[in-house]
């Protein structure tokens, strides 16, 4: 059996989860946390062979709760369950130490697929995630701006593309107004922008927002 740690905010989706892994032999939601203290917390004391750990939490961004769990328990999988399309999230997630990447509007069957292959050492690429790859191995990473941003930086260049106001980029973010304005600046300087406009604009141009 395959007892997995269910990672998110909302309810209904852990309940959605466990309703579709109910209907297999090997799989089975043994835990679930609603933010990322809590699943830190239940990964160092729970014995889980899998994480489904979603990037939009209350209190941590997914993803450095991903990098806290490689840290506590580097061999354990973690499998990224998220809104957010491929292209914005999923190479950054691979790199920071997940074994896959999954859009939550995916088939359920294509979930019970990726875990299984997951819990089996193995990584899980999308069709969507492989066609990025193969982009980037065509035009070169090294040449996409956003890819020296860190992950607090990217975070911040989305929701500043996706419409939101530094006030409510802090309350996401659960930082202060003054840090994440630090962090619109360092991302300005690092890409090379001059405002905001040409940061939404390249976001856009890149994908970078649904």
């Amino acid at each position: 059996m395959i007892n997995i740690l269910a990672v998110d905010d909302h309810v209904l989706i852990r309940k959605g989860m466990k309703q579709i892994l109910e209907d297999t032999h090997d799989l089975r939601v043994t835990g679930e946390a609603e933010n990322g203290m809590q699943a830190l917390k239940m990964v160092q004391a729970g014995a889980y062979d899998l994480v489904l750990l979603d990037i939009n939490l209350p209190d941590k961004n997914g993803i450095e709760v991903l990098q806290q769990i490689k840290i506590y328990q580097p061999r354990l999988p973690v499998l990224i369950l998220s809104t957010y399309a491929e292209d914005q999230y999923a190479l950054r997630s691979i790199k920071s130490g997940a074994a896959g990447y999954l859009n939550k509007r995916s088939a359920p069957d294509q979930l019970v697929i990726a875990i299984r292959q997951v819990a089996a050492g193995k990584k899980y690429i999308s069709k969507e995630l492989a066609e990025q790859l193969a982009d980037g191995l065509s035009e070169g990473y090294q040449d996409l701006l956003h890819q020296t941003l860190s992950n607090r930086e990217y975070q911040t260049l989305c929701l500043l593309a996706s419409g939101k106001k530094l006030s409510e980029m802090a309350e996401i973010m659960s930082l202060s107004t003054k840090t994440v304005s630090e962090y619109r600046a360092r991302l300005l300087v690092k890409m090379k922008l001059k405002n905001n406009a040409e940061a939404i604009q390249y976001a856009i141009n890149n994908h970078l927002i649904s």
